[in-house]
């Protein structure tokens, strides 16, 4: 057990001086939360547009209705077209309405690509409400939002959240076994270790533990820095967190014992699990939903680790619901493949002799 514990703190201290994993592990998720988190701003749920309107001529009662309608509507009155125009382009206001009487006319910043789709709603929804109240007539279906089973309502930085505490721990066991054995390997560390009284079975469970520390450390730093800094609140079943968060680890590290065993040089081990992993990135609907990409794209991701460990956590932490039925596959799935592979890590990956 003393043997053990001091294995432990050598490879804590490896994997401190590790500047490739530490930054795919610890930082890259700080740095993306801090860019997505400022860039969306964290807020969840419809927010308030300020909409310029210039009436010429004689104001509309039924105009002034169906603004007043609009819940997420604040109106700024102008008396020129110019300023308004002007006020628009600085951003001091999302949306501007000319009225002359006869036409709606929606002005729109189009270098505003974020927000562009939700003001088009907006701009429709007014056009539509006035159309029906100069009519006379009211809508024929009201329409509630209701969220049902355990998640809440979600944007779309709640749902990176999750799909970056994902890849860190990909990363975390990717790199553990493609990173850090080949390198041993290759400096033929392994061999000096692997004549002394050490088994192998030993040296993997330290550095898995590391990992699993490491990988604990990071998705639980994501997740708070999301709820301190930006108020995204999650609804986390912490017990199945911390049994995914263990079960993605040991399968990232299968995954790694494979990319070990095709690449026929170890200093090219880590290289390639890198692109791999960003190429997973792209296909796993971390950034952006699955269902944008072309139909053979989605095919790919669905053959993707990623998107699994992606769908895990964000059940995990109550941003997106499965069945229990899913989940429990999805988990048993990446228990195989990091358990299955354990023999063949331990054989043909931490053996003397072999490179």
């Amino acid at each position: 057990m003393k043997a053990f514990r001091q294995l432990l703190r050598t490879q804590t201290s490896v994997f401190l001086r590790d500047k490739i994993a530490l930054f795919f592990t610890l930082l890259f998720p700080v740095v993306f939360i801090l860019i997505f988190g400022f860039v969306w701003g964290g807020v969840e749920g419809p927010e308030k547009v300020t909409l310029g309107l210039l009436v010429v001529g004689e104001c509309d009662p039924v105009l002034e209705e169906s603004l007043a309608a609009q819940a997420t509507v604040t109106v700024r009155r102008y008396e020129g077209r110019a300023q308004l125009e002007a006020d628009l382009s600085q951003r001091k206001i999302g949306l501007g309405l000319v009225w002359d009487g006869d036409v709606l006319l929606f002005l729109q910043d189009p270098t505003r690509v974020q927000e562009g789709y939700a003001l088009a709603e907006v701009a429709q929804g007014i056009a539509a409400e006035m159309d029906l109240r100069r009519q006379g007539l009211a809508p024929v279906v009201e329409v509630e939002r209701r969220n049902v089973g355990r998640t809440l309502e979600s944007g779309w930085f709640r749902m990176i959240v999750p799909g970056i505490m994902a890849f860190s721990v990909l990363m975390s066991g990717l790199l553990a076994v493609s990173g850090r054995i080949t390198q041993m390997k290759e400096r033929r560390l392994l061999d000096r270790l692997l004549v002394t009284p050490m088994s192998p079975t030993a040296l993997l469970a330290a550095i898995a533990g590391v990992r699993l520390v490491a990988g604990f450390l990071s998705t639980f730093v994501t997740l708070g820095l999301a709820v301190i800094l930006f108020r995204v609140q999650f609804d986390v079943s912490w017990a199945l967190y911390v049994l995914f968060v263990i079960v993605a680890t040991l399968g990232s590290m299968g995954l790694g014992t494979l990319i070990a065993l095709l690449v026929r040089r170890p200093s090219s081990a880590s290289t390639v699990a890198s692109i791999v992993a960003q190429i997973m990135l792209f296909l796993s609907g971390v950034y952006f939903p699955i269902e944008f990409l072309p139909a053979f794209l989605r095919a790919l991701g669905k053959a993707v680790p990623l998107t699994y460990m992606v769908e895990g956590m964000r059940y995990v932490t109550g941003v997106a619901d499965m069945s229990a039925t899913r989940f429990a596959l999805i988990t048993v799935g990446l228990f195989v493949v990091g358990v299955g592979l354990f023999p063949v890590l331990s054989r043909y990956v931490v053996s003397v002799g072999r490179r």
